[in-house]
């Protein structure tokens, strides 16, 4: 099992050439990203769901150093190596990809999936509340489609360190 799921975790370069091949063949190409710090049931379902929308479900993983931008000095929790790991491991996920930059823009232009998945935490246009997605215009300019999945409430990372810190404060174990 560890070498099927070692074999799901591929470089950009070499990523960028496989999903080609499968472009090619007619496959509908499912991109989604983030820093999977802990993974919980929420990740698991959007995962899932958004496995659901294609023929092969590519995640994206924030690296520990641009996790650490986004999430605080305090982030990530595990290190980029093992979050992969734990990704590729779900039945669900067909590769994984480490990258250093703060948005996935990047490697949405680079592997042009038919669909890019966030959560609904975001949103497609400037509003009042809630966070744009900066990779909408990169999915926009190759005609791509922008899904965003239901934000399941209450199963955040953040949200879960919080209640461990209120249950156990430095009283572990």
């Amino acid at each position: 099992m560890a070498d099927e799921s070692e074999r799901k975790i591929v470089a950009l370069d070499t990523l960028e050439a496989m999903v080609e091949q499968h472009r090619v063949q007619g496959a509908a190409i499912v991109l989604t990203n983030g820093c999977f710090d802990l993974l919980h049931i929420g990740h698991i379902r959007y995962l899932q769901q958004a496995r659901a929308l294609g023929d092969l479900l590519i995640v994206g993983l924030n690296s520990d150093a641009s996790a650490q931008r986004l999430k605080g000095p305090r982030r990530p929790l595990m290190p980029q190596g093992e979050r992969a790991a734990l990704l590729a491991a779900l039945a669900c996920v067909d590769y994984v990809t480490i990258f250093e930059e703060d948005t996935a823009e990047a490697l949405v232009t680079r592997l042009r999936p038919a669909i890019y998945v966030k959560g609904g935490d975001y949103q497609l246009m400037p509003a009042i509340a809630g966070k744009v997605l900066p990779e909408a215009a990169a999915v926009q300019r190759y005609g791509g489609r922008v899904v965003l999945l239901p934000y399941l409430p209450g199963h955040s990372t953040s949200e879960i360190i919080a209640r461990i810190v209120a249950r156990y404060g430095n009283k572990i174990g």
